[in-house]
């Protein structure tokens, strides 16, 4: 069924548009004009600003408590190396579970569900738990009255999330893909709310319906390593979250197998802290990937890792490069071709390093060339925001994007010129209850109240 959402206005292909609202189908979001939609259409009005769904392209599914961080404003992730089963699983049930909410939130649209839009409202009744925040974040002062039943939602999407990948996140203290052991901090799972007490009848029901509520996954299967590398030595790798090859013809078949698997990205390693996959595997991993339509992503780390990345094909680097800073010819060289994953707050989680100002560095001179960046947190990387993360976005501002230009890094749709009437479908949508602000000093912490939207986001 087709429904409509209006906002005080869109945020859509880099501009602000008003006068229009958001079409609702199975395929995504679409802007259209208000004065071509059916009379008769079932229309939700809100205040703020809606605008697509807002993607974090650095995430370890398992070291992370997904719901949460779908209720802190990220609607889709990059999962970047789990194992291949149960991140299969957990995508397969979060899609299957996103598609039950499409079609149970039709049903009451069409039976009159939708609400009115209440004149001055700014604040909303939240789709998940208020934003927890963390030391230094943006989240711990946003107003709202929390839905009853979002901490049922998130308690129970985090048993199911359990249950998938075998990984309970009740508590338990932070990963660390970059470096060594995880640091104190929690994670965030540790930022639960108990589930209430509920009644029976419709509203147990409808918790029960939204208690999967997780972001969208894109996953690429496990790390491709050498035997004995980077991440096989590290704690919080699962067995099974990478795969060892020795020889081009084992990648080439480790890329079909990912593939075959429901893989849509090719995530490998090169980091120069012990042993490093040679030159010609990567490059056929990369080919075989290529030839299946998959972009690859390498992790580089150390000295030399980010040119046997480019000179693999990489398409992606995981992180911006923070060891040290690159040769200008080498960063040209990857502007041209590859685009990076920022990833600059788990340099310091909100503390300047020597580390974050390198990676800065680079990030700057990379744009400067023309290069893309694409946003990523690390997420499972010790304490990070398990949302949307202010302190990366400061990072990106103070790397030179402007608002237009990170949003355009957080959702995968590009800022188009001015008066352009693109009408981009996006996937999901989020909405920003007291509207989107691209002044930069304010910027931040205003995304970060963003909510991703579905049938249970009403205002107050």
């Amino acid at each position: 069924m087709t429904s409509y959402v209006q906002a005080d206005a869109l945020f859509w292909d880099g501009e602000f548009r008003t006068g229009m609202a958001l079409r609702l189908t199975a395929s995504g979001a679409t802007p259209v004009p208000l004065n071509r939609i059916p009379d008769l259409s079932v229309m939700r009005r809100l205040p703020g600003t809606l605008l697509p769904g807002l993607v974090d392209a650095h995430v370890h599914s398992g070291l992370v408590d997904l719901a949460t961080v779908r209720a802190g404003g990220i609607a889709g992730v990059w999962d970047l190396g789990s194992v291949p089963t149960a991140i299969a699983a957990l995508a397969a049930r979060a899609a299957g579970a996103r598609v039950a909410r499409g079609a149970d939130a039709a049903r009451r649209r069409g039976a009159g569900a939708a609400q009115p839009r209440e004149a001055g409202a700014a604040q909303a009744r939240w789709a998940g738990t208020a934003h927890p925040g963390g030391a230094g974040g943006a989240g711990a002062g946003h107003a709202g009255r929390a839905d009853p039943s979002a901490a049922a939602r998130v308690d129970e999407a985090s048993a199911a999330h359990a249950a998938a990948t075998g990984v309970a996140r009740a508590g338990g203290a932070g990963a660390a893909p970059v470096g060594g052991a995880a640091p104190a901090g929690g994670s965030a799972g540790a930022l639960l709310s108990p589930t209430p007490s509920l009644g029976g009848g419709e509203d147990t029901a409808r918790v029960r319906q939204f208690s999967w509520a997780v972001p969208s996954i894109r996953y690429a299967g496990p790390f491709l390593i050498a035997p004995g590398g980077y991440p096989s030595d590290r704690s919080w790798a699962a067995p099974g979250s990478w795969r060892a090859i020795d020889s081009a013809a084992e990648g080439a078949d480790a890329v079909r197998e990912a593939h075959a698997g429901g893989a849509t990205l090719i995530k490998m390693t090169a980091h120069a802290g012990g042993p490093l996959l040679s030159l010609p595997t990567m490059t056929a991993v990369a080919g075989a990937a290529h030839d299946l339509g998959l972009p690859v992503v390498v992790h580089a780390e150390g000295p030399g890792a980010v040119v046997m990345a480019y000179e693999a094909g990489a398409d992606f680097l995981a992180h911006t490069p923070w060891t040290e800073s690159l040769d200008g010819g080498l960063v040209r060289s990857c502007a041209e071709r590859m685009r990076w994953i920022s990833t600059l707050d788990i340099h310091g989680w909100g503390t300047p390093t020597p580390e974050q100002a390198t990676a800065v560095g680079n990030l700057r001179r990379f744009l400067e060339y023309g290069g893309s960046v694409r946003y990523g947190t690390d997420l499972g990387n010790g304490p990070l925001i398990p949302g949307v993360n202010a302190r990366e976005i400061r990072a990106l501002q103070s790397a030179g994007l402007n608002p237009a230009e990170i949003l355009a890094a957080m959702t995968g749709i590009e800022p188009t010129t001015p008066g352009d009437n693109s009408t981009t479908t996006a996937a999901d949508v989020c909405w920003i209850p007291g509207g989107l602000d691209l002044d930069p000093a304010r910027f931040a912490d205003v995304l970060a109240t963003a909510r991703v939207l579905d049938d249970s986001v009403r205002p107050r």
